[in-house]
């Protein structure tokens, strides 16, 4: 089984920023941190012109997160700064509060 450490997340944007979507990475899946950001300005010469904006940006996989449904997120701040992360997602566990086991011997 590959390990992957890394993704390359690619983000195109309007000048303005106020648009913006993910990009077809060339390579998008790394198995270590510094071959990914090894690729960062080679893909990000590649992309340029694509989009008024581009963004490249690799992004550690927590190797815990490889058994999750893992979610990507990422904003384009003001700024002009990408924020991305790879989280697994909240889960919510529901149970009733009225839980009684059964005694073996009484049989209730």
């Amino acid at each position: 089984m590959e390990h992957i450490a890394a993704l390359l997340l690619v983000i195109g944007c309007s000048q303005d920023l106020q648009q913006c979507h993910e990009l077809p990475a060339p390579v998008p899946l790394y198995e270590t941190v510094e071959e990914c950001e090894a690729e960062v300005a080679p893909t990000l010469s590649v992309l340029t012109g694509q989009r008024p904006k581009i963004f490249v940006q690799c992004v550690t996989v927590d190797p815990a997160l490889a058994e999750e449904d893992a979610v990507l997120e990422w904003d384009v701040r003001h700024d002009g700064t990408l924020h991305a992360s790879l989280d697994a997602p909240d889960l919510m566990v529901a149970s009733t509060g009225d839980r009684r086991e059964k005694d073996s011997l009484t049989q209730e």
